[in-house]
Parts: structure tokens; C-alpha cells; sequence
């Protein structure tokens, strides 16, 4: 089968869109299946092309692990400001456009949004080419910018949500990663059409995430030698509401806890403000800003850490979100404090694999970090349920061969014929085995 994947990140980019796409292609691959994927140049999240790479009209073509990829220009943006972000995403649709529409046929085209643009990218080149589109929805977009307050024009805001709605009406299929969304999903086409949506969760390679030692070069390169370290590892961005952290060193600080420390590893729009803020309120001995890792330095950044933080702002759609980082935490045998309500935390509760805090409250996370810094035995347990848990339900080889068969039914390869989404399995495509570090 001829597999064809619009995505917006890719490797060397570290985000969890990138990891998901990757991991799964990979994995097609190996299974004898031809992959290609048109993406962007690498430069998330600070718009500036990583190094070996060039930002040319002239697409670059290049093999990364037999998965034939295909770098196509686009306007840079830092993950910042709305109109050089959309310019970013609707230079990129224009070019993977033109380039999708040239090539072998494929058989079936996969198109992963956010960003949003990338979906319509897919959507349009199957129209054109008659190929069947699976829609992939990890981010129930716009509705999540409106969310964090990222737009606040109503006109603009109905008008894309048509899009949305039109989006969804003209792929072949919908694949998302958790029930909110499914029911987000189907709700923005009328209800009708609940056949056509399927769940494929996120997941974890365990081969690369699993339990190891702290390293000590790792501490003692950033000053961490000595500290119970509470780590938060993805974007720092608007909806992650990470201010909490600098409230909980202060009231650390009040109290003279010096032996813990908070970590935040990554880059994002709030991130300067964030380092601002913590030099202003004097609490830079217990806030260490990391900034962007590699992605093979993620699991020694995760093994170095005491226990994790998983956080997004107090908002009643974020409930729906499944921060993919919760698995590579639990694979890697770290607690996990939950600030994320609804689904995601469902899954940690389930796993008994963390604690939960109501998100932003600064109390909260303070009671938890003491409550793990000053008993290790508890951390342990939660540790060890939360391996075991990732282990049996949210192994990225199952999920990518769900994934494959479903891609095989959309395309008819068993049948010979195209399938109507009514006759696809849309059950949970998940079984009993097991952003990348980011927030889905």
C-alpha cells in the first residue's frame, strides 16, 4: 500500500505531533508498506531552521528510516503571534498541495491537524486526485485557540469553524486520539455520522522510554545535584498555564525548602515571560529553565527527574485533551502530578500512576512535591503501577498496526474496492498491550 502523510512537523522536530507521525510511519514501513510525508523544514517552535536544513522553494527530498520525505517551503514563524503563525500554516498547505498533487497515486492519504491547515492540505488533494483522506484530529481546532484567548473576532471564529465543519464532512474517515474529541468530533457534524469516527490513542515506544538511572553528568551540568526535582517537559505555551509553577516557588521559598526544585524543559510563547518573571519574584534557585532538548535527551531529562509535571489551564474543553507525555512518564517509571482534568486524568487515576492537583491552584502542587520529596516510598508505588499500565494498554507498535488495518479497510486493499467509512470498525483501537513529550 502507497501511504501518503501531510504533516506539519516532523523529526528532528521533539513535539508530540512529530513523534506520532513518525513512530507510526516507521512502523508502516517496516510492515512493507511505501510511506511518504510532505512537511515543513524543521524549525518548531522558535521559526528559526534547524541546523542542515535549508528553507528552499525547491522541495528537499530526502529517505529517513526507508520513509520517503518530502521538505516543502514555508513562510517561518516562532510559536508565537497569530498572523505570521497562520501565515506559516497556510504557506505550508499551498506547497504541500502542489507537491501532493505530483507522484505515484497513493493509495490513501493520512493528513494530521493541528495544524488545521495541514488537514484541508490533505483533504483537497484527495478531491483532486480521488484518493480516500483520513482526517487526523489531535487538536480540536479553533476551538482551542479561542479557549486560551488567542482570537477573539466572532466572524473569523464562525468562519473557520465551517471550515471545520466542512473538513470533517469531506474526508473519507476521521481518526482522533480520545473520546472528548470523537464526541467534539461528531458533534460539529450534527451528530450524524458517528461511523466515520475512530479512536487511535496516543502511545509510547517502549523500546526508547523506559526505566533508567539519573544521570549524574545530567544533574550536575544544570545544578540539580541534590534536589527532589518536579520537571514539566513540552511546549510553554499559552494553554499550559505554567505561572503556577513560580507561585509554587514562592511559597516553597517562604518556607525554606531549597531541596526542591521545579524544571521546565522546552521552548514556547511564554517562555521568556515565565524567565522574567521568575528573576523579578526571586525564585530562580527553584526554577531552572532548561530550554529545548534533543529528542534522544528526553528520556535522560525524564530519568532525572523526581516526578513530572502534566499541566494545562483551568478550561472545560482541555478536559478532552490526552497529553501524549503521560505515557512516555509512565513507561519511563516517573509519578506523575496530574494538573489536567477529565480524560487524561482518568488514565493516570486508572493506572494509579500519579496524583492530581486542580490546575493552577499553586497549593495544590506545593502539598503533592512535599508529600513525594519527603516520602519516596509513595513515588515508587506510583512509578512502578504506571510502567505496568502503559505496558499492557498504550504500546505504539499495537496502536500503529490498529492504525494500519484501519488505513487498509479506507483504501479497499483487502476488498479491491474503496470502503465506505460506514463499514469501518470504530471501536477503541487499542489492545491490551502498550510528544512526544507535549500536549497531544
Amino acid at each position: 500500500m502507497r501511504i501518503q502523510f501531510f504533516s506539519h512537523y516532523f523529526p528532528p522536530e521533539v513535539n508530540a505531533p512529530a513523534s506520532r507521525t513518525s513512530e507510526h510511519c516507521v512502523r508502516w514501513r517496516r510492515a512493507g508498506h511505501e510511506v511518504k510525508v510532505i512537511t515543513c523544514q524543521p524549525n518548531c517552535p522558535t521559526g528559526v531552521v534547524f541546523t542542515g536544513y535549508s528553507n528552499r522553494l525547491i522541495p528537499e527530498k530526502d529517505f529517513v528510516d526507508g520513509i520517503r520525505v518530502i521538505r516543502v517551503w514555508s513562510y517561518l514563524a516562532a510559536n508565537a503571534g497569530m498572523i505570521r503563525r497562520t501565515l506559516n500554516y497556510m504557506t505550508y498547505m499551498v506547497f504541500a498541495i502542489l507537491t501532493g498533487l505530483f507522484g505515484r497515486k497513493p493509495d490513501v492519504i493520512v493528513a494530521t491537524s493541528p495544524q488545521f491547515f495541514c488537514g484541508w492540505a490533505g483533504v483537497i488533494v484527495g478531491l483532486i486526485r480521488r484518493v480516500p483522506v483520513v482526517l487526523e484530529i489531535r487538536d480540536v481546532w479553533p476551538a482551542s485557540i479561542a479557549a486560551v484567548g488567542a482570537m477573539r473576532s466572532q466572524p473569523l471564529l464562525r468562519f473557520l469553524v465551517t471550515l471545520e465543519q466542512l473538513m470533517y464532512r469531506a474526508a473519507t474517515h476521521i481518526v482522533t486520539v480520545g473520546e472528548g474529541y470523537r464526541r467534539h468530533i461528531v458533534g460539529r457534524m450534527g451528530g450524524r455520522h458517528q461511523e466515520k469516527v475512530s479512536v487511535i490513542t496516543n502511545g509510547v515506544d517502549l523500546s526508547r522510554y523506559r526505566p533508567s538511572a539519573p544521570s549524574e553528568e545530567f544533574l550536575k551540568k544544570h545544578d540539580l545535584a541534590g534536589k527532589f526535582v518536579c520537571s514539566y517537559i513540552g511546549t510553554i505555551g499559552m494553554a499550559h498555564g505554567l505561572d503556577v509553577v513560580l507561585r509554587a516557588a514562592e511559597i516553597l521559598k517562604a518556607k525554606g525548602r531549597n531541596d526542591i526544585c521545579f524544571c521546565l524543559i522546552g521552548e514556547g510563547a511564554r517562555r521568556a515571560r515565565l524567565e522574567t518573571m521568575s528573576k523579578h519574584l526571586g525564585v530562580s534557585e527553584w526554577v531552572h529553565f532548561l530550554g529545548l532538548l534533543p529528542k534522544t535527551d528526553v528520556p535522560r531529562a525524564l530519568a532525572s527527574s523526581n516526578v513530572l509535571l502534566v499541566h494545562l489551564q483551568a478550561c472545560d474543553l482541555f478536559e478532552t485533551v490526552i497529553p501524549s507525555k503521560i505515557f512516555e512518564i509512565m513507561a519511563m517509571q516517573r509519578p506523575i502530578i496530574m494538573g489536567v482534568a477529565g480524560e487524561a486524568y482518568e488514565i493516570v487515576e486508572e493506572a494509579h500512576a500519579g496524583m492530581p492537583m486542580k490546575p493552577e491552584r499553586e497549593a495544590d502542587l506545593v502539598r503533592i512535591v512535599e508529600l513525594l520529596a519527603d516520602n519516596p516510598e509513595i513515588a515508587s508505588e506510583l512509578s512502578e503501577a504506571g510502567r505496568q499500565y502503559v505496558a499492557v494498554e498504550f504500546n505504539r507498535d499495537v496502536l500503529a498496526r490498529d492504525y494500519l488495518e484501519l488505513l487498509q479497510r479506507v483504501a479497499g486493499i483487502d476488498s479491491g474496492e474503496p470502503q465506505s467509512s460506514q463499514s469501518l470498525d470504530t471501536s477503541r483501537h487499542v489492545e491490551s498491550e502498550l510528544p512526544s513529550i507535549d500536549e497531544s
